[in-house]
């Protein structure tokens, strides 16, 4: 399932961290993370992938959507 920006934005909303955070975490530069979540570009395929599992790494889940995109949500906390 690809990233989209709305996607991107959202998880880091949910998630509470800025662009330079999710850079920082994801290891490309902030101007592609600002460049991509307002639709100037899309990144090359291995950024888009970099920034995907950072977010997932911070805790959140990409999950499709009853007849429409895919859309995302915060990690369930498993207990034991």
């Amino acid at each position: 399932m690809e990233l989209s920006a709305a996607q991107c934005r959202g998880a880091r909303g949910m998630l509470g961290i800025s662009q330079t955070e999710l850079a920082e975490a994801a290891s490309v530069s902030r101007q592609t993370i600002v460049d991509f979540e307002r639709g100037a570009r899309t990144p090359y395929a291995n950024n888009l992938t970099a920034i995907r599992k950072a977010l997932e790494a911070a805790g959140v889940e990409f999950i499709p959507q009853n007849g429409g995109g895919p859309g995302v949500r915060l990690k369930e906390e498993t207990s034991r």
